[in-house]
């Protein structure tokens, strides 16, 4: 008998998304739109009347929604909505003073947004973006049609299915070598060309698939524009993989509307997506410092003190203490009350935490388990979603590994209330931060307070989720900073995300940063991941390696189902640590990269095809990326310590050694477990600081020139922004400092070339 291998266990979720329905063989449904003709055309837009190949009469809107912004609808009621905006609004259209629209006789109709036109033509039906100078950006699919004259890709149009509409579609045609990036948090190579991205958020069961816990319908193009989708619906993009010339979008929903952004740059496309939802939350200055977890297993109050005191004693810096589920009783998950058994006194807790330089965070998540004594207090008011038979929705979120839960209903403004009550009393004893844990398991088949199937409410319920711990506490502490692991659209206003539960190798590490890359690029810049990886122990090597990346991110975690605590890796604990202190030493540059990123919505771990669009291989390089402007970080992927890096356009230099290297091209690199591979732009000034215990806001700094000619900076601060100026002269850097900090003295890396000596003239502000 031939060897078969075994059966492996297939992992079902308690949330998969519906299956779209079959049509039955013989059976019509898919509908293009073939002509239209105009209804009204006002200064900002037009409406039209179009027709179908299955004769439907369906409703066509074009119009300007901001400046490079075009916004399209079809439906069959032009006042039809997303359904996702029973629960909240995704997207809100702006305006622009200079819209144009205007029927040309005997051409084409014209929507002007400034920086992008739409071009539609009428009979036949056709649809092109182009830049102001009349390039084509992207433009509708003419359609691909087989022998026997059949659709082969999904047209503008609708299609149904049982007799009843089923989805909304689009096709975009796609040149060659456009390159396509974001939709989220996906783990799969950053140039989406060739996959199938879902927007339905899973529990994603680690960091190495196209699973996602956090997805957001919009992507980037290489070709200089972006796509945005309104809409909670399970939407399908095919980018690619059906037919290569082509990016098709499926829309389970009441109404196809979407957007397209000008670019030419993504920060372009990234700050007109912004003017639509929202700009990014900045952090608490302290949250960009060391987070160190619990780990998952049982913990107690007198080992966090012994933990804080060992990480104080150690000189490790650090910030933040996560405690993760185990400051709960085992088996309450998450009715959000202390353990009384191991933390028998969390208030005289946490104010010594406090006055040891600590911020706590605590780990929750919107179920509750059916053993909770809340459980039957949720359920008898309507707090927790429901079935259809109007039952508390009793759902096994843990996948069989603890007890099943309820679900809280955030469309329930007292469930809303009763839940925050929850949270308020943990943030007024001192308590900073909750870690917003899972969020992905609301069931298709659930039913919530306001109406919404479980559907449509699956997607946008962490963002309800998260709005509801925000929000408390912005009210009890100024800030609304969440640790979250689900997102969705718009979800850059929930100020801090993190990768999720990845596997601890080296091969999850590389997927897991392409995941940060994409979400960078989806919108979101404060982004994080568990150092070490999430499940299992890693090697000493991996530890390093891991953690240099972790303190070369945005922002930095060590956490997982074991210690990350350095001090359970002695072999390599000072190569952990000194890695955090190259992260607080370049803490005046990183907050500074963090405020600018807050400002303008461009990533802040920035895929090199952030500021080198038109290089082919910035789109696909990406195991690798910019941490700001001037910082080119190549995290090691390898255990051999060895890697290629591409370096884009311009001169590098190597963090280490200075030396000096010209791109763009591929080079081999080879660093010992002590160092990160690090490059900095050439010329560039970077702001550094003495690494203490904590972040604080130092009034002194340093200033490090590499390569030492004429430059410019800014560093920004709580206490204000301080604009330095270097100009050279001769062998002299003559610099000038503008603002409330102090350049207290300037150091050259080792770059052949550089000047002698610096000279400083400070202007107050």
């Amino acid at each position: 008998m031939p060897y078969r291998p075994p059966l492996v266990a297939h992992e079902y979720f308690v949330a998969d998304p519906p299956e779209l329905p079959v049509r039955e063989h013989g059976e019509g449904g898919l509908s293009a739109v073939t002509a239209a003709e105009p209804v009204a055309v006002g200064e900002a837009g037009v409406m039209l009347k179009a027709t179908t190949s299955a004769e439907e009469t369906l409703v066509v809107q074009v119009g300007v929604a901001g400046e490079g912004v075009i916004r399209v609808r079809l439906s069959e009621d032009a006042d039809a909505r997303p359904r996702s905006e029973r629960a909240l609004t995704l997207v809100t259209p702006g305006t622009y003073e200079g819209a144009r629209a205007e029927a040309v006789p005997g051409g084409p109709i014209v929507v002007d947004a400034g920086s992008l036109r739409a071009e539609i033509s009428l009979s036949p039906w056709h649809l092109r973006f182009t830049d102001a100078s009349g390039r084509t950006l992207v433009e509708q699919d003419r359609g691909h049609t087989d022998i026997s004259g059949r659709m082969r890709t999904l047209p503008f149009g609708r299609s149904a299915a049982g007799g009843a509409p089923a989805a909304y579609h689009e096709s975009f045609g796609a040149a060659p070598d456009e390159a396509f990036a974001g939709f989220g948090e996906s783990f799969t190579p950053l140039d989406k060309r060739g996959q199938r991205p879902v927007m339905w958020n899973f529990d994603a069961f680690g960091a190495e698939s196209q699973r996602a816990y956090k997805n957001v319908p919009l992507y980037v193009s290489s070709r200089g524009y972006g796509v945005l989708l309104d809409s909670g619906a399970p939407a399908e993009f095919d980018v690619c993989q059906s037919t290569h010339s082509v990016v098709q979008v499926l829309v389970p929903d009441d109404v196809l509307d979407y957007y397209v952004l000008a670019g030419p740059t993504p920060p372009e496309v990234l700050d007109r997506y912004d003017r639509l939802t929202c700009r990014p939350a900045l952090p608490p200055k302290w949250a960009f410092g060391t987070w160190i977890s619990s780990g998952f297993f049982v913990d107690s109050q007198e080992r966090v003190l012994a933990r804080a005191r060992t990480i104080r004693e150690r000189g490790i810096p650090c910030d933040v203490l996560h405690l993760d589920t185990y400051w709960q009783a085992e088996g309450h998950w998450s009715d959000l009350r202390w353990d009384p058994e191991t933390f028998p006194d969390p208030e005289a807790m946490l104010a010594e935490l406090d006055g040891m330089g600590f911020k706590v965070c605590l780990w929750m998540n919107p179920y509750i388990s059916h053993l909770s004594p809340a459980f039957l207090e949720a359920a008898n008011a309507g707090y927790f979603l429901k079935t259809a038979a109007g039952e508390a929705y009793v759902a096994d979120c843990w996948h069989g590994s603890f007890p099943p839960c309820g679900i809280v209903d955030f469309t329930n403004p007292e469930a809303v209330a009763w839940f925050q009550g929850l949270l308020r009393p943990l943030l007024r004893q001192g308590v900073q931060a909750f870690k917003t844990d899972f969020a992905e398991g609301v069931p298709r088949d659930a039913v919530a307070y306001n109406g919404m199937t479980g559907t449509d409410l699956h997607n946008v319920y962490t963002l309800l989720f998260n709005d509801a711990v925000a929000e408390v506490t912005r009210e009890v502490h100024g800030h609304g900073l969440v640790w979250a692991r689900s997102s969705f659209l718009g979800g850059q206003r929930h100020s801090a995300q993190w990768g999720g539960d990845t596997y601890t190798s080296y091969a999850a590490m590389g997927s897991t940063l392409r995941g940060g890359l994409a979400h960078g690029l989806s919108g979101v810049p404060f982004w994080s991941h568990d150092a070490g990886g999430f499940t299992g122990r890693p090697t000493d090597d991996l530890y390093v390696r891991w953690t240099q990346f972790g303190a070369l991110s945005p922002l930095l975690r060590l956490h997982g189902t074991t210690s990350r605590e350095p001090w359970e890796f002695p072999a390599v604990e000072k190569h952990a640590v000194e890695a955090l202190r190259l992260r607080y030493r370049l803490m005046p540059y990183l907050y500074s990269a963090a405020v600018e990123a807050a400002r303008t919505g461009a990533p802040m771990m920035r895929a090199l095809c952030v500021d080198h669009p038109d290089d082919p291989v910035a789109w696909q390089a990406d195991l690798e990326y910019l941490l700001g402007r001037d910082l080119l970080v190549a995290p090691m992927t390898s255990p051999d310590g060895t890697r290629q890096v591409y370096l884009p356009r311009g001169e590098w230099v190597d963090y280490w050694t200075g030396e000096v290297l010209a791109g763009p091209r591929y080079v081999p690199v080879a660093k010992p477990l002590e160092q990160v591979p690090l490059f900095v732009r050439h010329g560039a000034l970077i702001p550094v600081t003495v690494p203490g215990d904590t972040v604080g806001t130092p009034a002194e700094l340093t200033l490090v020139a590499f390569g030492g000619g004429d430059s410019r900076t800014e560093i920004h601060d709580t206490d204000g922004e301080t604009v330095v100026v270097a100009t050279r002269d001769g062998d002299t850097l003559r610099v000038a400092v503008t603002g409330p900090k102090r350049i207290a003295t300037v150091e050259f890396a080792p770059v052949e070339g550089a000047p002698g000596r610096a000279v400083i003239t400070q202007e107050r502000s």
